[in-house]
């Protein structure tokens, strides 16, 4: 089991920068690959990023390619998404998510339905 915590929401105008972080207990991090998602009002969630369990390539939407960067840093129990240039269509609920299992799914990382942990969402608005 793990807790995922986000924050670094916030409003922001379009062209700015939010990093997030979500933090997780427990001592076994480097065991999850985590992803980020979002959700805007009256849409489906949808991928944004994931990151493997240590180092590796990183993934991301196609929408958000060129602007928002995931990292992790598994000595503080912590992943992150940059975002910079941001536009008003970025504006949404964005959630951190664990995945614990370890066999192949071809559905990693876009799908929600591999995930195990989620957190409770962070807002992001850019005004235009």
């Amino acid at each position: 089991q793990v807790q995922l915590v986000e924050s670094g929401g916030g409003l922001v105008q379009a062209g700015g920068s939010l990093r997030l972080s979500c933090a997780a207990s427990g001592r076994t991090f480097s065991s999850y690959a985590m992803g980020w998602f979002r959700q805007a009002t009256g849409k489906e969630r949808e991928f944004v990023a994931a990151i493997p369990r240590i180092g590796g390539s990183t993934y991301s939407a196609d929408s958000v390619k060129g602007r928002f960067t995931i990292s992790r840093d598994n000595a503080k129990n912590t992943v992150y998404l940059q975002m910079n240039n941001l536009k008003p269509e970025d504006t949404a609920v964005y959630y951190c998510a664990a995945r614990s299992r370890l066999l192949y799914d071809n559905r990693w990382p876009a799908s929600p339905d591999v995930y195990d942990f989620w957190g409770q969402g962070t807002q992001v608005t850019v005004s235009s």
